[in-house]
């Protein structure tokens, strides 16, 4: 007898919700598969079976809470995404899989002040190179997800603020790097897919009002709202690097006068100890600091309080549970978190019935490629019927962004 329409329509909404809660969690067992979806054993075997008779999924034997079990991951022929970072002096990029591994990753210097043509081009080479590593061919991947440290416009891919990153003015970044993959590419604030990364996989995990801020070569934040991420009208919402601390200060990149980055911006800060100190990075600063250098213990307490009075402002307007520090100096740990904590509680309205919370991220310089593989992940739509695989950009409102998956990165014993 014929399957009637409705049975057929409802299988295939059975198939598709299956894969999808296989994707956001990056492995289930049949057993768990059954409390996620809510379908019945049966149902979940027989579809199971399916996906895995036409390579959508994978099964291996697995033990839970001491009985043997076989875990479902998504079949590495469904693809790989590619996430890539751009920092003010690196580039990161990685591959994942809908398994939740990262299967390889490389990074590499750039000068200060890279032109975009410059740093794409290095990306696809760098992606290309991590796909032959891999033995994957360029049809393998996906969806790339690229983060730039400064603001977005994600429904352009173009920079919100001209003269944050000179040379990648009025281009449409994903377009122009998607020409040199012939692959799609979603484009977002460093800042954002980081505060994405650590609320889906760090320190802000079960919290649904979070506010990330990343301190680095400058200083921005990325904005969780009931477990959303906020970017704001084209992507400025959380650019805390330009909310004016010293009226009479330098002139910013951004234009205006006094900005916190013309404060605590890595510049500003190495200036400081340039008399005494030298020539040093921003890493120096913080491997002095932790090392005992009494005068870069107090350039990182100093920018930590700066930092933290602009965050109480946002803290103050937003009222999220928790505040989680990340980016290059949140690596003083509580040279900087510490100052940072005490002025964000100083500025704020102590609320006695839910304290908000001020700690170091998780996933330390490993938040914001995460973030963008998260994001370049929740931004593919993997098919059911064993033809196509689709990619459709993440919503403006965020809720296409990463759920509950957990990246691991793959040991080279993995590897062989």
């Amino acid at each position: 007898m014929a399957i009637s329409g409705s049975q057929s329509s409802l299988r295939e909404a059975n198939r598709a919700l299956i894969v999808d809660t296989i994707k956001r969690y990056g492995g289930l067992t049949q057993v768990e598969l059954v409390a996620a979806t809510g379908l019945s054993p049966a149902t979940i075997s027989t579809i199971v079976k399916e996906l895995l008779g036409g390579g959508i999924v994978d099964t291996q034997n697995t033990t839970r809470s001491g009985r043997r079990a076989q875990m479902v991951t998504l079949a590495r022929r469904v693809g790989l995404v590619a996430g890539v970072q751009f920092g003010h002096r690196h580039l990161k990029v990685a591959l994942g899989d809908f398994g939740r591994t990262i299967v390889a990753e490389q990074q590499m210097p750039l000068p200060v002040d890279h032109r975009s043509d410059t740093g794409l081009d290095r990306a696809a080479l760098l992606v290309v190179e991590l796909l032959e590593s891999v033995g994957a061919p360029i049809e393998e991947l996906l969806t790339i997800g690229l983060a730039v440290p400064a603001p977005v416009d994600v429904s352009t891919g173009e920079i919100s603020v001209h003269g944050i990153m000179r040379g990648w003015d009025g281009q449409q970044l994903g377009q122009v790097m998607s020409e040199r993959l012939a692959r799609p590419v979603v484009v977002d604030n460093d800042a954002n897919v980081a505060a994405l990364a650590e609320h889906e996989l760090g320190a802000a995990r079960g919290f649904q009002d979070v506010v990330y801020v990343r301190a680095s070569y400058s200083t921005g934040a990325g904005i969780i709202l009931n477990g959303h991420l906020h970017r704001g009208f084209a992507g400025t919402a959380g650019e805390i690097g330009h909310v004016q601390v010293d009226p009479s200060g330098s002139i910013c990149r951004c234009g205006n006068r006094g900005c916190l980055d013309t404060v605590v911006s890595s510049t500003a800060l190495l200036d400081l100890l340039r008399g005494s100190h030298g020539d040093l990075t921003l890493r120096d600063l913080v491997a002095k600091g932790i090392a005992g250098d009494l005068g870069c213990r107090r350039v990182l307490a100093d920018a930590g309080d700066r930092i933290g009075s602009v965050v109480a402002m946002l803290a103050g307007t937003l009222n999220p549970q928790l505040v989680v520090v990340g980016g290059e100096l949140a690596g003083a740990g509580e040279l900087v978190v510490g100052p940072l904590r005490q002025a964000v509680l100083r500025h704020i309205a102590p609320n006695t019935v839910a304290p908000l919370q001020v700690v170091a991220g998780e996933l330390g310089e490993q938040a914001e490629v995460t973030g963008a593989l998260l994001l370049a992940l929740r931004s593919t739509e993997v098919a059911t019927d064993y033809e196509t695989i689709s990619t459709t950009p993440e919503g403006s409102d965020g809720t296409a962004a990463a759920e509950d998956l957990s990246l691991t990165r793959r040991t080279e014993g993995d590897l062989t």
